[in-house]
């Protein structure tokens, strides 16, 4: 007979499991994603199939959160199905970064065929055609994690979300002053919320992956998202 699943009891702080979505073509292709709303690919399904699996053995979740965004939404229902038949509350703050008039194009092009907007991006400015700045992405995406936090107190939560977003939240846990590396898809990345403390547990496992594999290269909300 299996062990029991443990339950989640620790009433000061959220554990906010996040994890970003499953592959897209375009990641594949290397095209610039943003606010355009692409749905996951056959790897996709299959990566998220295989974190829902793996967070299924996992203490359970009291809620899951996701980006409004098809890619994400897809993962996060796949894994609420998993996980206990949850509802998936969307939310529009977990959205990756707008990249303006970049979105659509291949990031291999971009650089020549918008460089203004493409030196925009990699300077964290906002970008021409209404996108953001990596400031306002983290005003807005910080914002939302420590809402989710402080509203689930003591709780286990889920939230699927972008690269460039889980990059953000990365950085305001660990006050700007380290890099977090590749961004994969599908990676596990836990977060304890006390209050205004941020505490990361995990960051980047990928390792239910290893029969599916994962893109070393594939573009998510900045050039480094993985």
């Amino acid at each position: 007979m299996a062990d029991p699943i443990p339950s989640f009891d620790h009433p000061d702080y959220a554990e906010i499991v996040v994890i970003r979505h499953g592959e897209t073509a375009w990641n594949a292709d290397g095209r610039i994603q943003g606010h355009l709303d692409v749905e996951l690919n056959e790897v996709g399904r299959d990566q998220a199939a295989a974190v829902a699996e793996r967070l299924s053995s996992e203490p359970k979740f009291s809620f899951v959160y996701s980006s409004d965004l098809q890619r994400a939404y897809e993962t996060a229902q796949i894994i609420a199905t998993k996980c206990g038949g949850l509802e998936v509350v969307k939310d529009p703050d977990l959205r990756e970064r707008h990249l303006g008039d970049l979105q659509g194009l291949y990031r291999r092009e971009a650089s020549k065929t918008n460089p203004t907007a493409y030196r925009a991006m990699d300077r964290g400015e906002e970008i021409p055609g209404g996108g953001e700045s990596l400031d306002q992405l983290s005003k807005r995406c910080t914002s939302a994690l420590q809402r989710i936090g402080m509203k689930h107190l003591g709780k286990r939560v889920a939230v699927v979300t972008h690269g460039g977003v889980i990059r953000s939240l990365y950085k305001r846990a660990n006050n700007k002053n380290r890099r977090c590396g590749m961004i994969l898809n599908t990676s596990v990345n836990v977060f304890h919320l006390h209050e205004d403390k941020w505490v990361i547990k995990t960051w980047g496992d990928v390792s239910h992956l290893n029969q599916t594999g994962f893109l070393q290269s594939g573009f998510g909300g900045d050039r480094t998202s993985g």
